[in-house]
């Protein structure tokens, strides 16, 4: 039998990063499905650099318990790592370091691990494993998943996403979209002042007004206590512009996103922005008419999560976990997705978010084997004949 650090081992042996290929990842969890004779389907991306992986353990019926998880990691690129990161490293501290040790190859292994017990059980409802490509970079690879799903198995009753949440419970999630501004001002000599526009100087105030939306959104009272920030964040991650200190700039361009409440929407915070930038144009092109400040959004919004339809998959997770706790996290998940699907979905798995996309990411040994404990027991609880 492999255990879940044996099977994790592998995995992160796969550098995975979004940017690169899964499939040979992919391959190697088909090949371990295959000598334990479970089906699996692969559902490739357009361009066939990547693919989602399908397996359902079990009979082909109704209200079975989907195991969701993301293949892919962030990348390593200027962080400081102490080991190889592709590497899983068992320094004698009680933690496992490597990339995707907690986001969210823990998880993952947890459940391979358990695939021989599974095939050996006879389960009453199925278990499916729904690993995804491009998570990292939008959740891109999930609706393509989720669809087949719902087209070729009978429906599920439950969704656990096995984020890093330390296994606990969680029934609300923010969702995340991410954009693009561009300002085009005049180019001028930056001593004649009055005869350009500045793109980074426009850029620099629209910067300030997000902020300000944000400002705004506490003032209202759109909170939700739920979450460790309770009200919907933006931010602006990048910024580019210009050719030259003593060159009034032509161009320049950022990239933010906003990550809002399940109660908020996206698109009437992107419209407080969108308001600010027609009147600010409007009055610059008095000056300048070529003056133009676009926003275009650079994924589809992943949508929320919201602590509602749930009730079956957080029951069985309480079950599994004999635990009642439940939480409220600000990061993005596909647990939104699936429950869009019309899913009972939740997100629960081992390590800590406060570990993930981290230099020396790591799992510790106890988090790993809570993960397995609650993949024994699912087993358990979905061979008991009601």
């Amino acid at each position: 039998m492999t255990t879940a650090k044996q099977m994790l081992e592998s995995l992160v042996g796969f550098a995975t990063v979004s940017r690169d290929s899964n499939l040979a990842l992919i391959q190697f969890i088909e090949r371990f499905l295959d000598s334990y004779g479970v089906p699996h389907q692969r559902i490739d991306s357009d361009d066939g650099s990547k693919a989602n992986l399908l397996a359902r353990i079990g009979p082909k019926h109704e209200d079975g318990v989907v195991l969701s998880g993301h293949t892919d990691v962030v990348p390593v690129d200027g962080q400081p790592w102490s080991s190889d990161p592709f590497t899983l490293t068992d320094k004698g501290d009680g933690r496992l370091y490597g990339r995707g040790s907690c986001d969210m190859k823990g998880f993952i292994a947890c459940a391979l691990a358990q695939v021989p017990a599974w095939t050996q059980q006879e389960l009453d409802r199925p278990i499916y494993l729904a690993l995804s490509y491009d998570e990292e970079v939008g959740c891109l690879g999930a609706p393509r998943l989720i669809e087949r799903l719902m087209e070729d198995q009978p429906r599920p009753a439950a969704v656990i996403v096995g984020e890093p949440t330390s296994m606990a419970p969680v029934v609300a999630q923010k969702g995340v979209t991410n954009l693009r501004t561009t300002v085009t001002g005049r180019e001028a000599h930056s001593s004649q002042i009055y005869q350009g526009v500045s793109a980074i100087h426009v850029a620099a105030r629209l910067v300030t007004k997000i902020e300000d939306i944000m400002s705004e959104l506490r003032t209202e009272g759109r909170v939700d206590e739920a979450f460790n920030v309770a009200h919907s964040s933006l931010h602006v991650g990048k910024i580019q512009g210009g050719t030259a200190i003593n060159i009034m700039a032509r161009e320049c361009h950022f990239d933010w996103e906003i990550r809002h409440l399940p109660d908020d929407k996206a698109e009437e915070l992107l419209e407080r922005l969108t308001a600010y930038a027609d009147e600010l144009q409007a009055g610059l092109r008095q000056r300048a008419p070529e003056i133009r400040i676009e926003t275009k959004c650079l994924t589809d919004t992943v949508p929320a999560l919201a602590d509602r339809d749930n009730q079956t998959a957080l029951t069985l997770c309480h079950q599994l976990l004999d635990s009642r706790r439940n939480e409220a996290v600000a990061y993005a998940t596909e647990a939104g997705q699936y429950q869009g699907a019309g899913l009972s979905t939740i997100i629960c798995g081992p390590g800590s978010i406060a570990q993930a996309h981290q230099p020396d990411e790591y799992i510790d040994h106890e988090q790993l084997e809570a993960g397995e404990r609650f993949m024994v027991r699912l087993g358990e609880v979905l061979s008991e004949t009601e």
